[in-house]
């Protein structure tokens, strides 16, 4: 049992990673979710306060997130147009690739200042640019903030045993 609680956070934590790398998926909060439920199923796994340092983790992931693209767009002059559009381009671009995604950012927040916001080209074009450079640094701020998730929980949480049959010829 122990060993499948094990496999099944791991690939919770996998689709976490991911999900730290395409909007909409709740990377940070698969992991934070995946190490609660593996505490709930093997309760001695785990302190609560060591999950308390992964929360805290988690919770600066997720003001990490906010923060980028208002700040990246804000800086460069956008407006809530810019954002709004930023996020819709994103949504759009994530379906194609990693490229697009980005590129979805900066046309979204593009195309919405300019026309929902009536901003001159450059100023959309601006706009754009500080909604892409918000969105790679918020992308890297919940990276980080995943990463050390993963190694606290590595750090804290004992390691299953493996059972006598898989060693014994060792």
């Amino acid at each position: 049992m122990e060993i499948t609680v094990w496999f099944f956070t791991s690939l919770f934590v996998l689709a976490g990673l991911v999900g730290v790398l395409v909007p909409l998926i709740p990377g940070t909060t698969l992991i934070l979710l995946s190490f609660v439920i593996h505490k709930l199923i093997l309760p001695g796994s785990l302190s609560w306060g060591v999950l308390g340092w992964i929360g805290l983790a988690w919770f600066a992931s997720v003001v990490i997130d906010f923060l980028g693209v208002l700040i990246g767009t804000r800086l460069f002059g956008g407006t809530k147009w810019g954002m709004a559009g930023a996020t819709g381009g994103a949504f759009i671009g994530m379906f194609f690739s990693l490229p697009a995604l980005l590129l979805g950012t900066i046309f979204g927040a593009v195309v919405a200042e300019k026309y929902a916001a009536k901003r001159t080209r450059r100023e959309s074009l601006r706009a754009g640019m500080g909604a892409a450079i918000g969105f790679i640094l918020s992308t890297g701020g919940r990276l980080i903030c995943a990463f050390i998730m993963i190694t606290i929980f590595l750090a804290y949480a004992p390691w299953p045993t493996l059972p006598d049959w898989v060693t014994w010829p060792w």
